[in-house]
């Protein structure tokens, strides 16, 4: 029969009773360690299931056990944290000491019983030993804060996606973390030796964006004065993550569909053959469904892409993650813009909590580097979007369109407003550049020369999570 002993680390007598209670509930049988020497003494005697660590315990210091744990070894099984308000800035610094899970407090026994469940069906311990460099790292770091039900689900597609080597279509709203997910699955999985290449497929222009998948060959086109090799050449024997796919062209997406039934392509003005080994990986925030429904998608592409299915849930469906997140990109960019002294204030935590994020993580990503750059106090006198004056969050009125042209704003105008309607088009028409031309009432040209005299592509890069 397989082991069901879990170690509880924790110092206080009524919070032990209630952890013991519970796990004997769940049909696991609980042993108490009251101190890191009592913990290190059931290690060397016992085989554990799972521990339970709790981060701010004086005695039992959670980050000291898992140190100690790193050099004189044991079993404790998968490793679940415990953490509360003034512990949550610790987990990163748990997570990538060997922790695999992180149980905040107050927290239900449904809670409990879904973060065992995640951590026993495979450890991320196991993807420590795997990750050995500092991007490795980072994303344990990262799915270490991803406590909710919703996200547990997630990173259980993403450990067997990371297994099986397939084609993987994540869905989910804009800021979400899908490019986080696509690296996870290949750091992760069986490619982590190889290549990871991301493609933006509404960044890149239609014209060009051929070229920039599949190369092209010296003299294929007007300005093509050398062999250039695209993308899925770059990715081979690695993964090639496709970003944006709803926004790809109808012309690519046979060719597109070709690569992933053959493995195999010809550069642009080619006449041979190309063959890769490539995992494509591919990311949307549009209902393909409904692409396919209207003809905007090739069907068969569709169900090509389709293998196994990942949704990301929007940050506002998983509440509980915002302090944990909030608080590590405070640590993130504190010390990057030279703030180390910044701390949030409980009212903006609270404040945090409640907002909704249309813009989802990368949105609560940008609201602290703001804070940090700024200070709490100069945030805290103005609303955010979606917020009256009070603070308390609306409903998002409905989308309109940019009702400004740039044909009529006078070369005496701010460039801020001309930069502020760019950006309000390209995120209206997800960074369509066609469609966000025609929006302005500009030409496609003048909108690519604009954009890059704006620094608008770099920030939007240098703004999406790694």
């Amino acid at each position: 029969m397989a082991s069901r002993l879990v170690l509880v680390v924790e110092t206080d007598p009524a919070a032990r009773r209630h952890m013991a209670d519970l796990l004997t509930n769940l049909g696991y049988e609980p042993m108490i360690a009251e101190s890191v020497e009592e913990a290190l003494a059931a290690l060397s005697r016992n085989e554990f299931v799972l521990s339970l660590v709790d981060l701010n315990s004086a005695e039992a210091d959670g980050i000291d056990l898992l140190r100690r744990l790193k050099v004189q070894g044991g079993t404790p099984g998968s490793i679940i944290i415990i953490a509360n308000g003034s512990s949550i800035k610790r987990i990163p610094e748990a997570a990538a000491l060997g922790a695999d899970d992180v149980l905040q407090k107050p927290f239900t026994p449904e809670d409990l019983e879904n973060t065992i469940k995640s951590a026993i069906a495979r450890p991320m311990r196991a993807w420590g030993r795997e990750a050995h460099d500092d991007r490795g790292h980072r994303l344990q770091d990262e799915l270490a804060l991803w406590q909710s039900p919703q996200m547990h689900e997630v990173r259980e597609i993403i450990r067997q996606a990371a297994r099986a080597d397939v084609t993987v279509l994540i869905c989910g709203e804009t800021g979400t973390g899908k490019d986080l997910v696509a690296r996870a699955i290949h750091e992760f999985g069986v490619r982590r030796p190889g290549p990871f290449v991301k493609v933006n497929c509404a960044a890149v222009p239609r014209d060009l964006l051929e070229s920039e998948l599949f190369g092209h060959e010296r003299g294929a086109f007007t300005g093509a004065h050398q062999l250039k090799l695209g993308k899925f050449e770059s990715a081979d024997h690695g993964t090639i993550f496709l970003d944006e796919i709803g926004d790809l062209h109808s012309a690519l997406q046979g060719k597109l569909l070709h690569v992933l039934q053959d493995g195999q392509f010809s550069r642009v003005g080619g006449r041979s053959t190309i063959k890769v080994d490539v995992r494509v990986l591919a990311a949307t925030n549009q209902n393909l469904e409904q692409a396919v429904a209207s003809g905007r998608f090739r069907d068969d592409l569709y169900y090509r892409l389709n293998v196994l299915q990942i949704t990301v849930p929007a940050l506002r469906e998983r509440p509980q993650e915002i302090p944990l997140l909030a608080q590590y990109f405070v640590e993130r960019y504190a010390k990057l813009f030279q703030h180390e002294s910044f701390t949030l204030l409980p009212e903006t935590l609270q404040r945090l909590t409640r907002y909704r994020y249309p813009g989802n993580v990368r949105e609560l990503e940008n609201i602290i580097k703001r804070m940090i750059v700024l200070g709490d106090s100069v945030l805290a006198r103005s609303p955010w979007p979606g917020e009256s004056a009070n603070g308390k969050h609306e409903s998002p009125p409905p989308a309109t369109k940019v009702q400004i042209s740039l044909k009529h704003i006078s070369r005496k105008a701010a460039l801020a407003a001309e930069r502020q309607a760019i950006l309000d088009a390209l995120e209206q028409t997800r960074w369509n550049r066609m469609r966000a031309a025609k929006l302005l009432n500009i030409s496609y040209r003048a909108l690519l020369y604009k954009i890059k005299d704006a620094g608008l592509e770099q920030d939007r890069q240098a703004s999406s999570p790694a």
